[in-house]
């Protein structure tokens, strides 16, 4: 399935997520601290008219979940919203300057086992977006089709001794990208097949625990 990346498509992510049942958090992620990720909609190349989403890999040397894929995102700073969270870290990253009115929806909060509450945001990024990566936090970056997460072969399911839930994987661009990553864009995945698929039980890697 090949996504166009134009107005009607906009519309269309926007009317999907306005009419997306979202889950509040309940009482038991009120300890988590607060952050946000951004699934990020820009063209696969500049001028292709088709649609993708940005994905990072993080730098090396952070000191948490360094080298591993990640979407834009990061702590929600006192008083912030997520999706007013998400446009400053897709900012401070990689340069790209969004305003509110980029932001589509947001999707299920998902609680991670290194004590965070992610709220996914999906922003449109508009035509050839500026762009420059903060290397101090990111080593790349990459346009994903939207296409390659379509796929029915590209998610599977498995199971870790830790844990009694299943373990969700996304195969992108040779690798496979692990939760909270892979659970928001599975999510993201399903709604715009027009399902609605929950993934707060969906379980981590053990080397994201930490």
């Amino acid at each position: 399935m090949i996504f166009p990346y134009d107005d009607a498509f906009r519309r269309s992510v926007a009317d999907r997520c306005a009419a997306f049942p979202r889950l509040d958090a309940d009482g038991a992620t009120n300890a988590l601290k607060r952050a946000a990720v951004a699934i990020t909609l820009v063209e696969t190349h500049d001028g292709s008219s088709i649609a993708a989403f940005l994905l990072t890999r993080r730098a090396e040397s952070l000191r948490s979940h360094g080298g591993q894929w990640a979407l834009p995102g990061g702590r929600c700073d006192e008083g912030e919203t997520p999706a007013t969270a998400v446009l400053r870290e897709l900012e401070e990253e990689i340069g790209l300057r969004a305003g509110a009115d980029a932001v589509l929806g947001t999707l299920d909060d998902y609680p991670t086992r290194s004590g965070y509450l992610v709220t996914p945001v999906v922003v449109w990024a508009g035509l050839r977006p500026s762009m420059e990566i903060n290397d101090s936090e990111v080593a790349s970056v990459h346009r994903i089709p939207l296409a390659e997460i379509a796929r029915e072969d590209t998610v599977d399911f498995t199971s870790i001794p830790q844990s009694s839930r299943r373990l969700v994987r996304i195969k992108i661009d040779g690798s496979l990208v692990h939760a909270p990553t892979a659970a928001v864009l599975y999510q993201f995945r399903e709604l715009l097949a027009g399902r609605v698929t929950r993934v707060a039980d969906l379980e981590q890697p053990v080397f994201a625990w930490r």
